[in-house]
């Protein structure tokens, strides 16, 4: 089984967000399962000097762009057994930061043909290509219209993966022939028209074999007016096609008993998790307190992580005796906020504005509480690092913390975190109550932080589930369009 796996970004190489994290740790299960499996990715000039020293210079080629034809280098890196091309075009993609430029329609357009034209020239046939998001939207489409009439093309299947609905990659439809070298049959309902623009988001669904979201309940979701953001209704004609897969997390990234910048401790000794507690606490100028629950907050400051509803409440919540760590970046408001709540609450709120792996892992290591009360999250990957290191999620009932935190049930003895379903602030003040309350009777909840750190979320299940996937489709003698 051969596999091409195409995405913006990857880790180690180029993160922004939990896509990265899919990326990197993906396809390393995949190969763990005897699959040949391959990543193309850009070549940004955020990647490492010292992985944009290590790569081979494969070939150049020329990929057309509307009536331009522009450099094309391929170069390969290998990363963890499995083999990185990076498609490389300093014009595109030697940028400041990742994404949010003029051209993004130009840049993902090139990398899409890109992605298409470098597969005869590295020789490698993929069974399947396995697209994520809407920078990658257009490969099935391009596929579909101007290569399939192609030998080596042909039999190609295509899976596309929603990781996030809202950003869909809308463009003025000038760029079907300007950039994609498509006819203006391409602007209609059935194909890429999205009200007075096109979509990526919509191209990848509509011209893909089969759509996978990163959730069981995600893929419920948007096929609803409230989640499925103008799409619900093409989302609920594809459903036969739609499969919700849980993305897993890296167990070796991820594992207190090997983490370089913590103190080591496992399930059997989570005294030793207080440890991390008390040498967080100093080094963030937080009251030195191992008795006292320490919240975390991990994520991007937006409002998509329900952080509307700690800002009407943060005065509350602090009135219960915790402490707040927060670390990320995001919307003004949110990183005022959040400054100026540690001013008002010195030594019981740390606000860390900025994307600091190490200071992550250590806060991980060292909350109690992890707090995630998302409007909507696909799957969430936080709430999967905080269980393995034992740090209790808070959570709201959606997406991939609905299908991954279980609320703890105080008679069975069963549950790794705490949940609500509104989206309320009240709500969440009597979870996160609740949580404090049970944090004091130490018996119980050492057998909570246990059933947390005994969680599987690694990519063992996911990546069969997408491995039967793949096989279904080269199996199957027509699909669906």
């Amino acid at each position: 089984m051969k596999i091409l796996i195409v995405a913006s970004e990857a880790y180690p190489f180029a993160k922004s967000g939990g896509l990265g994290d899919v990326i990197g740790s993906l396809p390393v299960a995949l190969k763990g399962k005897d699959i040949d499996v391959r990543v193309v990715i850009p070549k940004y000039s955020a990647i490492p000097e010292h992985y944009r020293n290590e790569t081979e210079k494969l070939k150049n080629i020329s990929v057309k762009v509307g009536w331009r034809n522009q450099y094309c280098g391929i170069e390969k890196l290998e990363y963890k057994g499995v083999n990185f091309y990076l498609v490389d075009n300093e014009y595109y993609f030697y940028r400041d930061s990742l994404y949010g430029h003029f051209d993004e329609a130009e840049r993902y357009a090139f990398f899409s043909r890109a992605v298409l034209e470098l597969l005869p020239a590295i020789g490698f046939k993929p069974n399947v290509i396995h697209c994520h998001d809407w920078h990658t939207g257009m490969v099935s489409v391009l596929l579909d219209a101007q290569y399939k009439e192609n030998k080596f093309y042909r039999n190609i299947k295509t899976v596309y993966t929603i990781h996030n609905l809202k950003y869909q990659g809308l463009f003025s439809k000038e760029i079907l022939g300007n950039l994609l070298g498509l006819s203006e049959n391409y602007y209609a309902e059935d194909k890429l028209k999205f009200y007075d623009v096109i979509s990526f988001m919509k191209g990848g669904i509509v011209y893909s074999n089969a759509v996978t979201t990163v959730s069981k309940t995600y893929s419920e979701e948007i096929q609803t007016p409230y989640f499925g953001e103008h799409l619900d209704g093409l989302i609920k004609e594809k459903r036969k096609d739609l499969y919700g897969i849980l993305n897993g997390i890296d167990e070796d990234k991820y594992n207190p008993r090997t983490d370089g910048y913590i103190v080591k401790y496992n399930a059997r000794d989570i005294k030793t998790k207080l440890r991390n507690k008390t040498m967080l606490q100093e080094e963030l100028g937080l009251q030195v307190n191992r008795d006292m629950p320490l919240i975390a907050i991990i994520s991007r400051l937006v409002p998509q992580k329900g952080l509307d509803l700690i800002l009407c409440i943060l005065d509350e919540i602090m009135n219960l005796g915790v402490q707040l760590v927060v670390l990320g970046t995001g919307e003004r408001k949110y990183e005022d906020f959040f400054r100026e709540a540690e001013k008002s609450y010195k030594g019981k709120i740390s606000s860390n504005i900025m994307f600091n792996d190490e200071l992550a892992h250590k806060i991980y290591a060292s909350s109690d509480m992890f707090l995630m009360p998302s409007l909507f999250e696909p799957c969430g990957l936080g709430q999967m690092i905080a269980l393995r290191y034992g740090s209790l999620p808070i959570v709201r009932e959606t997406g991939g913390l609905k299908d991954t935190i279980s609320s703890y049930n105080e008679f069975t003895g069963k549950g790794n975190g705490f949940s609500f379903i509104d989206y309320n602030a009240h709500d969440m003040l009597f979870t996160i109550k609740r949580a404090v309350r049970l944090y004091k009777t130490k018996k119980e909840w050492n057998r909570i932080v246990q059933n947390a750190m005994r969680c599987d979320n690694s990519w063992r299940s996911s990546a069969g589930e997408y491995i039967n996937l793949y096989d279904n489709l080269m199996q199957a003698k027509w699909c669906r369009r």
